[in-house]
């Protein structure tokens, strides 16, 4: 093995056991045993190690080898399937037998699974984070009267763009739940609120949504059925995750947002100019910039400055602290963070930073909201 092979393994290796460890913190969800055992087998087993190592490291090589095994275990149907919720269903219990059954799987299909990992992208549609999203939308309606245009950048599968159409509970500890949204609607999301949940803005009714549009390098078409399996695939393996999913898509079938193909940086001036100029922009990123080189979050940032010259904008960011891993020292939107959350990032925990940036008359302040789990299980609020 080369130096150069060994490094990538061992980088590898600490991303797979990053991302494991927020998903089995003390008093995480049982439902969450599958998601964590994969990845710290991905770190732990040669046969999967090598397999994520082959994968360019901007590509997320753990979540993507991730993905492929559950995409082929749901197309494939072995033994093992037992383990994969389905949309509706129950919670597969714990299993020790699952890391053995897991690496005789990879074996047998590991040209398959190296096809899968070179052919497609990790490409996350977490429609729990417009929980995370919606309290900011509300602090900017309570604000400004304008209907909002919200454009969701890195859109993906689009589900983000129709957070109006959700059912959304907050649930503090020692307070009844706050709730909000379409009574009838599929997509029911629950978050806990663990700290700030008296200040949290719920507002009584869902914000007006006159405009919706997203952005994306490859938009993604959930009427398509593999692009719909891949999409499934990236979702993790827990019971509320992958039914939030499937009703998110059904919805995103059922009435489709205007999508724009292109790289955000080219792209995001010609879509602003398209929106009604009596309509508030709300550029939505969540999980896109913190991916970003600092060379394009600079230059996002001065394509936001002349946008802003031209008309009001507000940019609502749930991003980690750049860069990734123990070097982890700042928010995306530039705007100052708490030094414990700091501490928190380079000691290992892995969770969104919840910003807000406003331009108004061509003036930007920001403010950071609060910080949220990748998974949307919680979210604290300053």
């Amino acid at each position: 093995m080369t130096p150069g092979q060994q490094d990538a393994r061992s980088v590898v290796a600490g991303q797979a056991l990053a991302i494991a460890a927020a998903w089995s913190p003390v008093g995480a969800p049982a439902g969450w045993w599958l998601t964590a055992e994969t990845l710290v087998a991905i770190a732990e087993e040669d046969v999967l190690l090598d397999l994520a190592a082959e994968i360019p490291l901007d590509r997320l090589p753990p979540l993507l080898l991730a993905a492929a095994v559950s995409f082929l275990v749901r197309e494939r149907r072995p033994p093992m399937v037992r383990h994969y919720p389905e949309p509706g269903g129950s919670r597969p219990p714990p299993d020790p037998g699952f890391r053995a059954e897991l690496v005789e799987f990879a074996r047998a299909e590991r040209d398959g699974l190296a096809e899968l990992c070179a052919t497609h992208r990790y490409q996350m549609n977490e429609v729990g984070r417009c929980a995370d999203v919606l309290p900011v939308l509300a602090l900017i309606a309570e604000e400004d009267d304008r209907p909002l245009a919200v454009v969701d950048l890195g859109t993906g599968a689009g589900l983000g763009l129709h957070l109006d159409r959700y059912h959304y509970t907050y649930r503090t500890a020692g307070s009844p739940d706050r709730t909000v949204g379409e009574p009838s609607s599929p997509v029911r999301l629950t978050c806990e609120v663990r700290s700030g949940g008296d200040r949290l803005p719920v507002p009584s009714a869902l914000p007006v949504v006159a405009d919706r549009v997203g952005v994306d390098v490859e938009p993604l078409d959930v009427a398509d059925p593999h692009t719909f399996a891949w999409l499934a695939a990236c979702v993790p393996p827990e019971a509320g995750a992958v039914t939030r999913f499937a009703a998110a898509a059904a919805i995103a079938r059922a009435d489709p947002a205007r999508a724009v193909r292109g790289n955000l940086l080219d792209v995001l001036e010609d879509v602003v100019d398209s929106i009604a100029p009596e309509a508030l922009v709300c550029l939505v990123d969540t999980y896109v910039h913190v991916f970003l080189p600092p060379a394009d979050l600079r230059r996002f940032d001065r394509l936001l400055a002349g946008l802003g010259r031209r008309r009001d904008l507000e940019w609502v960011s749930v991003d980690p602290l750049v860069p990734l891993g123990p070097d982890a020292r700042a928010g995306v939107q530039g705007l100052d963070v708490p030094a414990d959350w700091v501490r928190d990032a380079r000691a290992g925990g892995v969770f969104g930073v919840i910003g807000r940036v406003r331009i108004r008359g061509g003036r930007r302040s920001g403010t950071v909201l609060g910080r949220a789990h990748p998974g949307a299980a919680w979210l604290e609020w300053r």
